[in-house]
């Protein structure tokens, strides 16, 4: 199923009304906007566009900018939560330090700042048909982990995969019963030590239908992409399999390479 045409409209304008800081690298922005409870429900999971002020731009000077150019800095992010009758949505950022504008403007962000938004994509996995699950994210894709185990069958099975850069970065996530949450720690994300690969060939492969939804940086997904659909002969229909990020590239560079490395494996 194709993603929609993107519309030509400039971007939202959101305000945040709350932040907190939900592991020892993730900081979660809320947002208010009347444009949020125009917003279709049940987004949780899609991607979305935010699009950054410079520090100390004032918002008429921004809200000038998006609506006539030059296009900000944009970086793709997760939407969490969305709440429509409130107008609220939440976006987790991973705390990089102040080395990328994104994970800068978040650890700035107070009540009161602003950015531009647009989406939000449609969700990844959009039913829940099997019998057994596998869900693997590192710190990037975790937001897209919960919201697709949070949607889940509350009798779904199987298993959830988490690579967090330190143990206080686990998260308390709701889930089914049935479902297994492994949380490993890698401190040093841009040097892959492979526990998750390991891991997930030692889980037994099911007999009956299984769905995927796997999503983290480049080189770990492409070795499970490469295990799952070639090796496993899983269905791609039944995959959501995607890098988002890839170590030594800024996004701008990844997106490039990401549509070369489209689930689909021939």
């Amino acid at each position: 199923m194709k993603e929609p045409a993107r519309s030509k409209r400039p971007p939202r304008l959101f305000t945040v009304s709350a932040v907190r800081r939900v592991s020892a690298h993730m900081i979660r922005v809320t947002f208010s906007s009347p444009e949020i409870g125009e917003i279709a429900d049940g987004c949780e999971g899609a991607n979305c566009k935010l699009f950054l002020p410079e520090p100390g731009q004032d918002i008429a000077a921004f809200r000038k900018q998006l609506n006539e150019g030059p296009r900000p800095d944009v970086r793709t992010y997760t939407v969490r939560h969305q709440r429509q009758a409130a107008c609220e949505m939440d976006i987790d950022f991973v705390d990089h330090g102040d080395a990328g504008p994104a994970s800068a403007w978040a650890r700035a962000a107070q009540v009161g700042a602003y950015c531009g938004f647009a989406g939000p994509g449609m969700v990844k996995v959009k039913s829940f048909e099997a019998e057994h699950y596998l869900v693997v994210a590192d710190l990037s894709a975790l937001p897209l982990a919960a919201a697709t185990l949070e949607a889940m069958p509350d009798t779904a099975k199987g298993t959830a995969i988490f690579e967090i850069t330190h143990p206080d970065d686990r998260q308390t996530l709701t889930m089914p019963a049935g479902v297994t949450a492994h949380w490993l720690v890698n401190p040093t994300p841009s040097k892959p030590d492979g526990q998750v690969d390991k891991l997930v060939r030692q889980l037994p492969w099911p007999k009956e239908r299984l769905q995927v939804c796997i999503a983290g940086e480049s080189s770990m997904i492409r070795a499970l992409r490469q295990y799952i659909l070639l090796d496993r002969k899983l269905p791609k229909a039944d995959a959501y399999i995607a890098g988002y990020w890839k170590i030594g590239l800024i996004e701008d560079e990844h997106q490039i390479e990401k549509r070369k490395e489209a689930t689909p494996v021939s």
